[in-house]
Formats: structure tokens, sequence, C-alpha cells
């Protein structure tokens, strides 16, 4: 026998059904692999059973699904929350948590089936090459990848969409996109990305009928829905609606539920430029209209109940934290110990904020906690309490004293 016939050619597919993974599954089988399509339900909206269909009607040896959504709330997500985790002042890193996610359903198949190889449709310019990649060889460091779009046979081949799309036509298979509309989209239960095609020219407004998880301005209602989000150790146990007493307290109700809310109000909608991991800029349109809201309700929760220099270190750490997931180190002893220092912050952040959601817009109304430090009698201008005024006069002297030795070093600024 050849080596090629003793060798283990199983490879998991992570597999979309879109274009570059549907073509990718031909081209595997073609280059003598055994291909089992994997997919992961991570809330994307997704015909589970038509993509198994293609994916084996076109040569997958098998098709497996995990349903991951409520492991994506609830150990991607909430923990993301609980940081306030945000990359460059904008992104709620949608994309970046679901990675890491998938991966890790990934490598279980490719444990389950004993497969050798792991392969994606990840284009060799992204960020989610690297997310791949990096958490595979976390959790299964003798794991081979295939990764198509880094290899010269399939990228000279390959030189573009219109490639792509006139190998799918040669082989029969139908596709989601066509040429005229051929921005790409990646969805799941935090957010929805769209990037490529007229999106990659940033002078360029998308257009309307692109978003899909958030509504347009023009459509959005002229009442605002007043919702109650409770949280324990700042992670969401509750959202209940004070309109309509709607109430919800299963993780993944809670995040569909702020989903649509979110939706109907057009939440959560931004257009950047962001700076990629692997050095280049890239125009991105997100939508994270749950994941918005559960944000600026976690900030306030947040800031009722927690010590404000524990705060201030929590928050110093929090743009590497975001920086380490946006770049794909979900998996790394760096995430695990920023990991361990949030969680050890959340314990005191119990409580509920009240906010209303209303025309783009998420305006705090008020909160509450009984581990509160907020203390009435204390702040309040009638009445004068524990805190004796004489003593600021100290307090400013003393933090004067580098000011007017400043003023003596360098003189008057007049």
């Amino acid at each position: 026998m050849s080596t090629l016939e003793n060798e283990n050619r199983t490879v998991v597919l992570a597999y979309s059904g879109g274009l570059d993974t549907s073509c990718i599954l031909v081209w595997l089988i073609e280059q003598n692999y055994e291909v089992i399509a994997y997919m992961a339900n991570i809330g994307q909206d997704e015909d589970f059973d038509s993509a198994k269909e293609k994916a084996l009607k076109f040569g997958a040896k098998d098709f497996v699904c995990l349903d991951l959504r409520k492991e994506f709330v609830e150990d991607y997500i909430y923990p993301a929350i609980q940081a306030n985790a945000i990359y460059e002042d904008r992104y709620l890193l949608g994309t970046s948590l679901a990675r890491p996610c998938i991966t890790k359903g990934l490598i279980k198949v490719a444990f389950d089936k004993n497969a050798a190889y792991i392969s994606h449709g990840a284009t060799g310019k992204g960020n989610d090459q690297v997310r791949f990649e990096l958490c595979a060889y976390a959790l299964k460091p003798d794991i081979k990848v295939v990764s198509p779009w880094k290899i010269p046979e399939f990228y000279e081949r390959f030189k573009g969409r219109t490639d792509l799309f006139n190998y799918a036509a040669a082989h029969g298979i139908p596709l989601p996109v066509t040429p005229k509309n051929p921005w790409s989209m990646d969805a799941n239960l935090l957010h929805i990305s769209y990037e490529s095609g007229i999106l990659e020219k940033p002078e360029c407004p998308a257009p309307d009928n692109i978003y899909q998880m958030t509504s347009n301005p023009s459509d959005w209602p002229d009442t605002g829905d007043l919702i109650k989000i409770e949280f324990k150790k700042g992670t969401p146990i509750s959202v209940k609606n004070l309109n309509g007493q709607e109430l919800y307290s299963d993780s993944l109700e809670i995040m569909n539920y702020l989903n649509k809310i979110g939706k109907t109000h057009g939440i959560g909608r931004i257009d950047i430029v962001e700076n990629r991991f692997v050095g280049m800029k890239s125009r991105g349109i997100y939508e994270t209209p749950g994941g918005t809201i559960l944000y600026h309700a976690h900030l306030d929760i947040e800031l009722l109940t927690m010590d404000r220099e524990v705060r201030k270190i929590k928050q110093s750490l929090i743009p590497r934290y975001s920086e380490i997931i946006y770049n794909g180190f979900w998996f790394s002893p760096e995430a695990d110990f920023l990991r361990e220092i949030i969680t050890k912050s959340q314990e005191n952040v119990d409580g509920s904020v009240t906010l209303l959601v209303f025309k783009g817009n998420v305006y705090i109304k008020a909160r509450e906690s009984i581990k509160s430090l907020y203390n009435e009698t204390l702040v309040s201008m009638d009445v004068k309490g524990d805190y004796e005024p004489s003593d600021a006069a100290g307090f400013i002297k003393i933090n004067a004293v580098r000011l007017r030795e400043n003023y003596l070093q360098r003189g008057s600024k007049f």
C-alpha cells in the first residue's frame, strides 16, 4: 500500500454552507481527503437540515451539528459582559467570542471521529484564520490544519470570489449569495457582521437593506420598552419588560429577548474601521442589539456595587483582555489569568438596572442593589452624616503640594 492509502486523511471541516466552505468541501475531496462537515449552532438563522443534505450531496463522509447556543451564552458572552469587554472602544467582539466556542466543538468532533486534520474557510488576510488555529492548537497540539486560503495551489486557482462562483456553478453548488450581492456575513446569538464586496470601500455607505438584526431609523416605533435586568455576580439572571410584564430567566431566552427588543429599536449598529491582528485595517459593519443593552446595564450596576480602586484596576486590564480575545488567544494562560481576576471582581455585582430602550438608544433610568456602596446619607447635601466638611481643606492642600511645586519649578502659565 502507498503512504497515502495508509495515512489518516479524515478532516473535519468547519462548514457553513456558504460560498467558501461549499467550494472547499469539494476541493478537499479532490485532494483525497475524507471530509466530515461540522456545523455549530450558536444562534445563527440557518437551515441545518438543508446544510446537512447539501454537504452529504457533495461528498461529505459525515455531517455533525452541535447545539452550542447555551454554552456560547454562558461560557463566552456572559464572561465578556462581566469584563465590559470592547475592542477599540466600539466593537463588542461578537465574532471573536464565537470562534473559540466553534473551535472547541470542532476539536471535540476531531477527537470523536479520530480525525487527523481540521479545515476552515477563513482567508489568509483575516483574523479568523488566527483565531481558529490558535484555539485548535491550544486544545489539541498535534492537530493538523488544512487552511486552503494559505495554500498556493488553492489561492492561485481561486484568485477571487468570481473564481469561486464559477467553480460552484461548474459543480452545481447552490449558494446563498450572488456576484451582485457578494458581501459576506457572520451571524450568531450576539451579533451579525458584514464585510467584503462594496463594503471594502470605507467611503461608501452600506445599503439600508443589508441589516438583519436591527431596524432602520425610519421603522423605529414611537413608544419605548422599559425593562429591568437583574444581575448576580455580574451575570444576567433575569429580564422583565415593565410595560408588558414579560419575564425571562433562562440564559438563552434572555439573550433572544434582548435581541428582539434591540432589533425593534435599532440598538447596537456600528460601522467601523478596525485594526486586524495580522496588521491591516479593515471595515466592518456590526449589529449587536442584545449585547449592547447588556453592556450598558452591566456598566451601571458595576459602578453602584464595586469599590472605586478595584474598578480602576479592573478597567485598566480590559483593553488588553479585549485585545487577547480579538486576536484569538481565548485558551491562553493570560486569558485564563485575566478571567480569574474579572470573576473575583464580580463577587458583589448583584442588583438590577431599569432602562428604557428607545429610538436607537439605551437610557439608564434606575438601579438598586443590596450590595450597593451608595450611601444616601453620606452623599446628601442636606445631611451632614459622618462626613466632616472641614477635613476637605487638608485633603485639598495635600493634593495641591505637587501642583504648587510644579509652579515653582516651571513658572507661571500666564
